[in-house]
């Protein structure tokens, strides 16, 4: 009986759930197919699902819609297929809540590398022991990455999809420093940047909304001009021990 990660494949291509499944499952992985939304909720309503893949032209509600409503009570990670060359979807996507995408046809060694790479980001038993119990506390925020927790100051629990968590632990781990978007592509996503790639900008975006008073104006995570991002705040170990900062130089 195989015990890998499960995935859930949405995509009302006959044969490309064939084809993808098939491939999916030679690496390990055991992989449940559906060709609608309705499907999609059944399957996770009676199965533990670790990954969703969901294409993004569906019969009925569509795979935004769909990538929304899942978002909206689950954490599981999702990888958006889209349309080739279709920069506003990818957008849109990650606007959702996708974890990340990839334009259609795509290669299957690529999604699965994808695949991978996400589960890599938001799978606890990734992470080491040592840093199960780490804690980090800025600005009156707690963030737990044992428990992949985000508390606010006034004691609420933040929802985070997985990208917008790697992200914000990106920040937290390199605060008071200018990040590139480069840099943080490769902190936060565990892949090198496409080229004109400004998926980042729509997860700060994402998590403006759920850090700052005044995502127009925002106090903590900065636009650095011709540079990338900076994390304003101070930033401390739930120990007591400071993460190292460095002054920012140029923002607007």
């Amino acid at each position: 009986m195989r015990t890998g990660p499960h995935i859930l494949l949405v995509d009302d291509d006959r044969e490309i759930r064939s084809a993808v499944s098939h491939f999916l499952t030679e690496h390990g992985f055991r992989v449940s197919t559906a060709a609608d939304g309705r499907a999609m909720a059944r399957t996770m309503e009676t199965a533990k699902i670790d990954l969703v893949i969901l294409d993004l032209m569906l019969p009925g509600e569509d795979g935004l819609s769909l990538c929304r409503q899942l978002r909206s009570t689950s954490s599981v990670p999702i990888v958006m297929l889209t349309a080739m060359g279709d920069d506003t979807d990818r957008i849109v996507g990650l606007e959702m809540g996708a974890d990340d995408y990839l334009p259609k046809p795509c290669n299957p060694r690529e999604l699965l590398a994808r695949v991978k790479a996400v589960l890599r980001r938001t799978r606890d038993h990734t992470t080491p022991t040592e840093e199960r119990a780490l804690v980090y506390l800025f600005d009156g925020w707690r963030f737990d990455l044992g428990r992949r927790e985000l508390t606010s100051p006034d004691n609420v629990l933040i929802t985070l999809s997985g990208g917008e968590f790697t992200l914000l632990q990106a920040f937290v781990e390199h605060p008071r420093r200018v990040l590139t978007r480069d840099q943080l592509l490769d902190l936060a996503r565990g892949r090198s940047a496409l080229p004109f790639d400004r998926s980042i900008d729509v997860q700060v975006s994402r998590l403006r909304r759920k850090l700052e008073s005044d995502p127009k104006e925002p106090g903590l995570i900065k636009t650095v001009r011709n540079g990338g991002y900076f994390f304003a705040a101070e930033v401390m170990r739930d120990d007591g021990v400071p993460v190292e900062a460095e002054p920012l130089t140029e923002e607007h």
